[in-house]
């Protein structure tokens, strides 16, 4: 008892020390303990995954072979130390043969899309500057057509992740967020996501995921890091400072644009099968009887241009790639229309708006031409990537590209409708 006593005298004489070694210890017991649980992570998504890599495979397959684009510079510099240590180890297990290239410099990724191979999948592992890169970099490929159509798979590892949000399930963990990702590539399941095609006179297009945005909001929101020193402030004070900069604050320009038109049909994605021997000889039997008749497609109608001339604080032509799942109904769109001119705030939302129960989603194309900006005085926002804002061309291009997605994420998205 009395070296009890005596230790916690020799503790209250020393107080700040006792307190000091109190707040070391509990932060280091924390840290532990969050070591601890990311490694419980890790070993559970390497299970799952080495279930993957036991499935027999039969004599005359191969391997699934995966391409990785990997930003090391993501994350500030993070990036290719949390895909070795919490994505890698998952698709070895799993069996999937990985050839993993790396990019040195921004805009390599472009590049090295014109010269990948043909593949099982595509992986992109960094953010949103590396995925608008790599998006870009293979629709403009001259085969992309064929390219297109292989399955891409996205691994969070920047600082910006916002196509993750639509595809995996929103985690602060980001060992979980990866982890979780990685598992959605492998088992297989995909969503189709819109692609806007964005296309100046000067410059080779564009392709972006989520949008344009063009605006005061914009603006204020590249500023905001300046006025890192003000802590919490810091995003109204960058409005404030705006607005005695300029007043107002909005923006003209003039707006053209095509009415919605349906998509056309998805192809299927297996070949039908061959009817039968009856079929076919009563088939040829009546087209050698009944011939069709030549001559009578109709010829296309002329393009139909709306022309309108705005003044906003905002100007956003996005896709509804936030939510894939959900489809906006054709009253809204509606009302988007008539209300242009009057609303302070402009979106556009091109993508799969239902624009009656039996039809098929609905395409636009939008050509943005702006006097202010021809003395490159503003910048576009395309996929959180700024840009030279200039007279640009903007064109839906439905269902583009398929990404894998996790099924309760899909759950989620679907019960949010």
């Amino acid at each position: 008892m009395a070296r009890v006593v005596k230790v916690f005298r020799t503790l209250r004489n020393h107080w700040k020390k006792s307190t000091f070694a109190v707040c070391v210890l509990s932060y280091g017991g924390h840290w532990l303990y969050g070591k601890h649980c990311d490694n419980v992570l890790r070993r559970e998504a390497c299970i799952e995954a080495r279930a993957f890599g036991h499935e027999l495979i039969g004599p005359q397959e191969h391997l699934k072979k995966a391409i990785v684009i990997l930003n090391p510079a993501a994350c500030n510099g993070k990036a290719n130390r949390l895909f070795e240590k919490n994505a890698a180890p998952i698709l070895h297990l799993a069996g999937v043969e990985v050839k993993i290239v790396k990019t040195d410099y921004e805009g390599q990724a472009k590049k090295l899309m014109e010269l990948m191979d043909q593949t099982d999948m595509l992986i992109i592992a960094g953010g949103d500057g590396t995925l608008q890169e790599v998006i870009t970099g293979l629709l403009r490929r001259a085969d992309e057509e064929t390219f297109s159509k292989i399955p891409i798979g996205f691994i969070p590892l920047g600082s910006s992740n916002s196509l993750s949000q639509s595809l995996h399930l929103v985690s602060d963990n980001k060992v979980q967020h990866i982890t979780s990702a990685t598992l959605s590539i492998l088992k297989g399941e995909t969503v189709p996501l819109d692609v806007l095609q964005i296309k100046s006179e000067k410059e080779q297009p564009v392709f972006a995921l989520f949008g344009l945005r063009w605006g005061a909001f914009r603006d204020v929101a590249s500023s905001i890091s300046k006025y890192w020193y003000l802590g919490p402030l810091k995003t109204r004070a960058a409005h404030w400072f705006s607005s005695l900069k300029q007043w107002p604050q909005t923006h003209q320009a003039s707006l053209s644009y095509l009415a919605p038109v349906p998509r056309p049909p998805d192809l299927p994605t297996e070949i039908p099968p061959r009817p039968n021997l009856l079929y076919r000889i009563y088939r040829r039997l009546n087209n050698y009887w009944n011939p069709p008749i030549e001559g009578l497609a109709k010829e296309p109608e002329p393009e139909r241009w709306e022309s309108k001339d705005i003044s906003t604080l905002e100007l956003t032509v996005s896709t509804h790639n936030k939510n894939p799942v959900k489809r906006v109904s054709a009253d809204i769109i509606d009302a988007l229309h008539e209300n242009a001119c009057n609303i302070n705030s402009i979106e556009f939302v091109l993508t799969g708006i239902v624009y009656c129960l039996q039809r098929e989603d609905d395409s636009m194309v939008i050509t943005l031409d702006s006097d202010s900006l021809t003395e490159g005085a503003g910048f576009y926002d395309i996929d959180n990537e700024e840009y030279e804002a200039m007279s640009v061309e903007v064109r839906l291009l439905p269902r583009k590209l398929r990404f894998f997605c996790s099924a309760e994420r899909r759950e989620q998205l679907a019960q949010a409708q």
